[in-house]
């Protein structure tokens, strides 16, 4: 989990940042308009509306822009109508990339999509192409600094949490899909601040990169994560720890 652990800490970091609150507010908003969409808008029979709702508070989103998101996804209010997609394709270096969109234009978003591939050493693939390469599975991720460690584990292990690993400063507790409410639940009432949690796409396996090869991927990444209809990125890149700090530094 290496790979995608690192990215998920950088994500993580990023989305507190001020710069990044507007686009972290569009995609709980995409994420909040079609799960009402699909499930109704009752977040207490919609599971996907509850797991969204809470990513709307993780990033202090007033709830005025939440009830309006829901009315338009049920059909209440008048709003855009976006469609899921995934896209797959490699990085440098031969890295599998899966990117979850959600968007009003296909063939805009498709074309915008292949570019950003091509322009970072990578490509756009068929579809299957490397899906095989990743589990979903519930993806919770909670800072060292606020938890101990034997009872977070303890905690996450009695609500049916599949594992819960050490990477970097961060805790990542791992569970099945339908199992990521329950858990966020406890260690929420355990009084835990949670920094993310979401079903993610976790690779079985990873490829280790260095020097140009790592500067591209981290770079593909980012402007993948920058593009308007994209929700999400995973990819099974393991990048050292020394490399990525001095990327970062630079």
């Amino acid at each position: 989990m290496s790979g995608h652990s690192k990215w998920s800490s950088i994500k993580h970091k990023k989305a507190a940042t001020d710069a990044k609150r507007g686009k972290a507010f569009t995609r709980v908003i995409k994420e909040i308009t079609i799960a009402a969409r699909m499930g109704g808008g009752d977040p207490a029979a919609n599971p996907r509306l509850r797991s969204a709702i809470a990513s709307a508070k993780s990033v202090n989103m007033p709830q005025d822009n939440v009830t309006r998101a829901i009315k338009k996804g049920t059909g209440e209010l008048p709003g855009v109508s976006y469609e899921e997609y995934t896209y797959e394709g490699y990085g440098p270096g031969g890295v599998a990339v899966m990117v979850e969109i959600m968007t009003d234009n296909k063939n805009r978003t498709v074309a915008d999509i292949r570019h950003v591939f091509s322009k970072h050493n990578g490509n756009l693939g068929e579809s299957g192409c490397v899906a095989w390469i990743f589990d979903k599975k519930g993806l919770i991720v909670v800072d060292s600094d606020k938890a101990e460690e034997d009872s977070l584990m303890e905690i996450v292990l009695n609500s049916g949490a599949e594992d819960m690993q050490l990477s970097d400063d961060v805790f990542e507790i791992t569970t099945m899909p339908e199992d990521l409410e329950t858990v966020r639940e406890a260690i929420e009432k355990a009084g835990v601040e949670i920094s993310m949690a979401q079903v993610s796409l976790i690779p079985q396996s990873t490829i280790k990169l260095i020097g140009k090869q790592a500067e591209q991927m981290l770079k593909l990444m980012e402007k993948l994560e920058d593009h308007d209809d994209v929700q999400d990125v995973f990819a099974n890149f393991d990048i050292p720890d020394d490399v990525m700090e001095k990327i970062n530094s630079q």
